[in-house]
């Protein structure tokens, strides 16, 4: 396992500075007014975002269900002695044998006990088990208990290493003795569901996987029903990965695969298993994700890295692996910076080529305020320089909005043009783009604040990318709460789509991090959204039979069928003071959105079936806050 992952939660950057601090009479003695404060603060975050007490009730009593739930993912979800014999019984179209690599150091005999009989115990029996030792003198016992296993289950294989290599040369020697088609990596203290194997193999040969991972948990030593974190994972996603090894456990994988990859490098020694599946999913051709708990990670004070800054080695290891991994399959220079969320979540920096036009597109009807408001920030905030403004004009009928137009026309980069039919955002927007000469569109409400400087940089470096269609920027309302992070499908009252971490706090992390490295979504909202003006022509731009609501969806789908990337960053903000334009929807206007929803259910009925890809099954599709589904 890599030092960066020996953790149970992310936990609050520390800043050293204060650490003296920390220890003095006057801090011990605040203490209470700190608490005190802090829950101020957590109380007040928590009415905003649940909508008032009545919500934070309601809030409350699902949290004492998810609690209750967490049991459901532990023993509970093991299999009777019925479900056993089928599992034991089941025949498979392929016969392939999986060799289970685990490195032993020093492992306490009753980790090592409970591992090897979470491997012995699997429903799927055509695996083997290679264990090598590098344990120091003081800790021949291990070499004994595993012998004692050996002697019982062939299956088991033992190797004594004279000298420790460290995790990645422990782990090659045990990649010496496999001899299985397979390849699945097992930490010496962990522990597997019986049916891990069983699963693992089931998607292998219906979906002709080469590599395949599972959801996981954490477990306080000894109680594995005892379950501190679940981690529900996406489908695969390759900027997730960079950004951060949310694969971790567990994988099994092709042994061909090793043949491009090649073995552990003890280079990345402290980010090695980071680095090995970087390279092993860039190869396979079939990576697959099964979205069911079927590994426990234990967490005991020996396992847990508390402290992973004063481990510089291994965060210095997990940059240089996501580094060097661009460099070598890309040949791409990226800079690599730890977050705030933890030292090995990640802000990737692209290199920007050239200096692109960016055309900006901005549809508007009056609230002169707002439009101000919005050019002007982009105008004195944006460091990028090379861009042009369209400003759609759509039946506005107040004076002050065209005396603004007026003045905005004296600019070189501004242009002001004019759309007199019916509010149609998409017939606008397409509207708008055959005024533009750049080569990459930027979608832009007029509600809308620039916050961050580099904003059109952090778009513009995955928009430039060749696998990449949209790109979508992190909003806020006023109150510093999260309007949009990412668009999952399916989620809300209306099944169609919805926000995630809606109302969350700014400075909120997000589920397990999300909310601080730059990932693959399905889809980003178009009130800042950019694209290449190609993928734009490729995919016919907006969708017009949306008029309102949901062309920005629809059109983030069209990109992915055409087998590009949707990317949401966390690094280019700004504020969305959203409906401020043509108000709520009510009457009439709930009406035509819920037409909308259903036109949209209906166009991509088969996808919104299958569920979002980067949204994990486990989660409820009621709340956008990672709930779990009951």
């Amino acid at each position: 396992m890599s030092e960066e992952n020996k953790r149970t939660e992310l936990p609050a950057h520390r800043d050293p500075r204060f650490d003296g601090v920390r220890d003095t009479w006057y801090w011990k003695l605040s203490k209470p007014l700190r608490v005190a404060v802090h829950f101020v603060i957590r109380t007040k975050n928590a009415y905003i975002h649940y909508g008032g007490f009545r919500g934070m009730y309601k809030r409350w009593r699902q949290k004492r269900g998810e609690a209750s739930k967490r049991l459901d993912f532990g023993t509970k979800s093991f299999p009777d002695a019925e479900e056993r014999r089928r599992q034991e019984e089941t025949v498979f179209p392929r016969d392939i044998k999986i060799s289970i690599l685990v490195p032993l150091y020093n492992t306490p005999e009753k980790f090592l006990r409970e591992m090897i009989e979470s491997v012995t115990g699997q429903t799927y029996r055509n695996w083997e088990l290679c264990l090598a030792d590098g344990s120091d003198e003081k800790h021949g016992d291990v070499g004994r208990i595993c012998g004692e296993y050996a002697q019982k289950d062939g299956r088991i294989r033992y190797e004594k290493i004279e000298k420790n290599l460290g995790i990645s040369g422990n782990t090659n020697v045990c990649f010496s003795m496999a001899t299985g088609d397979y390849i699945g990596l097992f930490d010496h203290d962990d522990v597997m569901h019986p049916s891990l194997l069983f699963e693992c193999m089931k998607v292998i040969c219906e979906k002709d996987a080469d590599y395949v991972y599972t959801d996981e948990a954490t477990f306080t030593s000894p109680d594995l029903d005892n379950l501190i974190v679940l981690h529900f994972k996406p489908d695969y996603s390759p900027d997730n990965l960079r950004a951060n090894n949310y694969i971790c456990h567990f994988s099994v994988f092709d042994e061909k695969l090793l043949e491009k990859t090649g073995l552990f490098r003890p280079e990345y020694d402290g980010s090695q298993d980071h680095d090995m599946i970087l390279r092993l999913t860039e190869e396979a051709r079939n990576v697959q994700h099964i979205p069911k708990i079927l590994y426990y990670w234990r967490s005991h004070p020996a396992s847990v890295a508390a402290d992973i800054g004063a481990k510089t080695y291994a965060i210095d290891a997990a940059k240089r692996a996501v580094h060097d991994h661009m460099r070598d399959y890309y040949g791409v220079e990226v800079q690599v910076e730890s977050t705030r969320a933890f030292p090995t979540i990640f802000q990737i920096r692209y290199p920007i080529e050239g200096e692109p036009l960016i055309s900006i597109v901005i549809p508007n009807k009056d609230h002169v305020e707002d439009l101000r408001r919005c050019v002007s920030s982009i105008r004195e905030k944006s460091m990028w320089k090379r861009y042009e403004i369209v400003v759609v004009e759509n039946n506005s009928t107040q004076q002050s909005i065209f005396d603004y137009y007026k003045e905005l026309s004296q600019a070189p980069d501004v242009r002001i043009e004019t759309y007199e039919g019916e509010f149609n955002y998409s017939k606008i927007n397409n509207f708008g783009v055959t005024f533009t000469k750049g080569d990459y569109l930027l979608f832009l409400n007029n509600d809308t604040e620039v916050i961050t400087p580099d904003w059109m940089e952090q778009l513009l470096m995955y928009a430039q990318r060749k696998d990449v269609g949209a790109v979508g920027a992190k909003l806020y309302y006023d109150d510093d709460t999260i309007q949009h992070a990412g668009v999952v499908i399916g989620l809300g009252a209306h099944r169609s789509a919805g926000h995630t971490h809606y109302k969350m706090p700014k400075a909120h992390l997000g589920y397990m991090g999300r909310l601080c490295y730059a990932q693959d979504v399905t889809a980003v909202t178009a009130a800042c959204l950019m694209v290449k003006r190609s993928v734009y022509d490729e995919v016919g731009g907006l969708d017009e039979t949306f008029t309102i609501s949901l062309n920005d969806v629809d059109f983030c789908l069209k990109i992915r069928r055409k087998g590009y990337l949707n990317i949401f960053t966390p690094f280019a903000e700004l504020y969305h003071y959203e409906s401020k334009t043509r108000g709520m929807e009510e009457g009439e206007k709930l009406r035509r959105y819920e037409r909308e929803c259903a036109h949209f259910r209906e166009k991509w009925k088969a996808e919104l079936e299958a569920g979002d890809p980067y949204y994990n099954p486990n989660f409820s599709l009621d709340y956008s806050d990672f709930t779990l589904r009951f």
